[in-house]
């Protein structure tokens, strides 16, 4: 019987490690009580033996055993077992300890002296995990492109949205970076529950604490009633924290506390709640080099940056540049309700050269701005309206590698250069022997200035 099957039948079963026999009772007992079935040992030789029966749905382990320690175990099934979710426990207050778990791929962890509450959560998250091998609807058609940068980002969305570890994506500004977080909650545990964006950098700092822990009516002038924060409403979902270098000192601090207890406290209440949210956090600014200027408080980047998922931007997926055009275009064809634009070859060379600062976003807004401007459904290089590649002001050297794009710009000059030469300016013979289209080289030579 698969796992699947076992869920859907109340007969999942969990692996309770631990070598407390007072801790096993408790969790069995507990375990027992929501249906499940339970099987206990205390050593990691006995339980590697259990788990390779392929017989259970969660694995539960302390991370101090006589014979190992937890992290062998979560290793090793995510290793041989990787579609089995593993959840540490650790004692009070060793955030080291969490933090290397989630590193290493447990699913998530419950701190000691055990919460039976945040037990109970965990569980019902790491049972209601989608089977490794289903299908992600929406997926592929939301993160387009086969380059393998792209491919690479889709197979470690797969594998986060697996764990509860908190996520920091790292890239350039338009790279889609609230898109890959999307993904991540919709693909794992907590997909039916709430997705809470959150730009750090709109919210003024002097309304921080309110809006991220909510207040009580009469916390301050204008408190006519109570308020849930950003934290109560992500509640067993996700709070995605966009641009979270932008949060000042002292909100970090704050933030740090309610990360690390799993509780936060209204503006004007006197006792604290309890939250089970995962965090997604995401910044075109480089995290660690604030910490080494002291503008990002260390301990906070530690605790966000557990896992990080780089966006490439689109110079890095030029291959991709035809596929996504032509799903923006179909996409703003069918929103405004008329025939579908074309792309002109000239105009597709063109892209796929262009530098494109503003990455996926600004492709959006060059083709929107393309449809409305063309007097036709073939959108022309004069339609893109591109901005001009930009030089510096004294040219590099002759060997320089960068900025890169000058670099590149170089060599295809020099290539277009001996191409020309080689069939005397005839234009028609230069695109065969270089492979490109006559009319993508015509647009090549004009924006490098080949006359």
């Amino acid at each position: 019987m698969s796992r699947a099957d076992r869920r859907s039948a109340s007969k999942a079963t969990v692996l309770v490690v631990d070598d407390e026999a007072d801790i096993r009772e408790l969790l069995e007992l507990t375990l027992i009580r929501m249906g499940l079935g339970v099987e206990t040992t205390g050593r990691v030789a006995e339980a590697k033996q259990l788990v390779a029966s392929g017989t259970f749905d969660l694995c539960l382990t302390d991370m101090r055993l006589p014979d190992g320690d937890g992290l062998d175990l979560v290793r090793h099934i995510n290793a041989y077992c990787a579609d089995l979710p593993v959840a540490v426990i650790t004692a009070y207050g060793s955030a080291e300890n969490a933090v290397a778990a989630l590193k290493a791929g447990a699913f998530d962890y419950v701190s000691k002296p055990l919460s039976l509450e945040q037990l109970r959560t965990l569980v019902k998250s790491a049972l209601s995990l989608p089977e490794k091998t289903a299908p992600k609807p929406g997926a592929a058609q939301r993160m387009l492109g086969e380059s393998p940068p792209v491919q690479h980002v889709r197979a470690m969305i797969d594998k986060l949205a697996r764990s509860q570890a908190p996520v920091y994506i790292t890239g350039e500004s338009g790279s889609g970076k609230e898109l890959a977080a999307r993904l991540i909650h919709e693909n794992g545990a907590r997909r039916d529950r709430p997705f809470v964006p959150v730009n750090c950098g709109a919210i003024p700092e002097n309304l921080m604490e309110s809006e991220f822990f909510g207040y009580r009516k009469g916390a301050f002038t204008g408190a006519e009633h109570d308020r849930e924060g950003f934290f109560h409403a992500a509640t067993g979902g996700t709070l995605f924290l966009d641009e979270v270098a932008d949060l000042p000192l002292a909100m970090q601090v704050k933030l740090l506390r309610a990360i690390q207890e799993k509780r936060v406290r209204k503006v004007g209440a006197t006792s604290e709640d309890a939250v089970d949210v995962r965090i997604i956090c995401a910044t075109h600014q480089n995290l660690a080099k604030l910490v080494e200027q002291q503008k990002f408080r260390q301990d906070l980047y530690y605790r966000l940056a557990v896992i990080e998922l780089r966006m490439p931007s689109l110079r890095e997926c030029r291959e991709d540049v035809p596929l996504l055009a032509a799903a923006i275009i179909a996409r703003l064809g069918d929103e405004a309700g008329r025939r579908r634009a074309r792309l002109s070859e000239a105009a597709l060379a063109a892209l796929q050269v262009y530098d494109f600062p503003g990455n996926i976003r600004e492709l959006e807004n060059i083709l929107e701005r393309a449809i409305a401007l063309s007097a036709t459904e073939e959108i022309a290089p004069d339609d893109l309206q591109l901005a001009p590649p930009s030089f510096a002001q004294e040219p590099p050297g002759p060997n320089a590698k960068w900025p890169l794009q000058d670099y590149l710009d170089r060599i295809e000059r020099e290539a277009i250069l001996e191409a020309l030469d080689k069939t005397r300016f005839n234009r028609t013979a230069a695109a065969k022997l270089l492979g490109i289209t006559f009319r993508a080289l015509r647009y090549r030579m004009e924006r490098l200035g080949i006359h």
